[in-house]
């Protein structure tokens, strides 16, 4: 598999302060005893989370997390390395998830669609990290640490596709439409299409698997 393709995945694979006593969740997350990166990395997906991830600055983040407006350089040279640094969370964390998802599964198909509805599940419990990993826009090329937890992704569902394909280039195509289909039922969801509440979002979770189990029959089928 090149580079390329690995990339491509991913790009299937886009969060005011007022008054005396702002309340508990806009607080400024402040820091201590040297936590400082991890301090202005809460503050900074707290962002995300309320204006997307091109919707805040250096300074508001560092104002957020109770610092100086030039703590950040300290660990970060721009915004882009914060958000190549949260868009690796992001990758791990759904990486933990999809693992976790498939564990005990043992035929593929059952464990593509496990991941499907893992896929759906990270974004609607994870919103401002599934925002920062897909939609920042950030160039994979710049930030080793970004490509190489993407990349930990691909290696964990890769060989389980393969086991429904011929070859590798359609062991890549096979997970391509799977996490393509399920990153749009994610969105949706997200944009509330299907409505909202909890049974809404297993319902979604129940489509995303129910999509990816079909996409493998078709592609056995063809």
């Amino acid at each position: 598999m090149t580079t390329s393709m690995v990339n491509d995945i991913y790009l299937v694979s886009d969060v005011n302060l007022s008054g005396m006593a702002p309340p508990a969740s806009r607080r400024p997350v402040g820091h201590h005893h040297g936590d400082l990166r991890n301090s202005l990395l809460r503050a900074s997906l707290e962002l995300v989370g309320e204006r997307g991830p091109h919707g805040f600055t250096l300074a508001e983040a560092s104002r957020r997390a109770g610092v100086s407006v030039a703590a950040p350089y300290k660990h970060f040279a721009d915004r882009d390395a914060l958000l190549a640094e949260l868009a690796a969370q992001g990758y791990r964390e759904q990486q933990n998830r999809f693992a976790a998802a498939m564990n005990g599964i043992e035929d593929p198909a059952e464990q593509l669609a496990a991941f499907a509805a893992a896929y759906v599940k990270f974004a609607a419990e994870e919103p401002a990290l599934f925002d920062v990993t897909f939609h920042a826009g950030l160039d994979k090329s710049q930030f080793a640490k970004l490509a190489t937890a993407g990349d930990e992704v691909a290696r964990l569902l890769l060989p389980v596709a393969q086991e429904l394909a011929s070859t590798p280039d359609a062991a890549f195509d096979l997970l391509l439409r799977i996490a393509a289909a399920a990153h749009g039922l994610a969105v949706f969801l997200r944009q509330g299409l299907f409505g909202a509440g909890n049974a809404v979002r297993s319902d979604t979770e129940e489509k995303a698997a129910r999509t990816a189990l079909a996409i493998t029959r078709q592609n056995a089928s063809s």
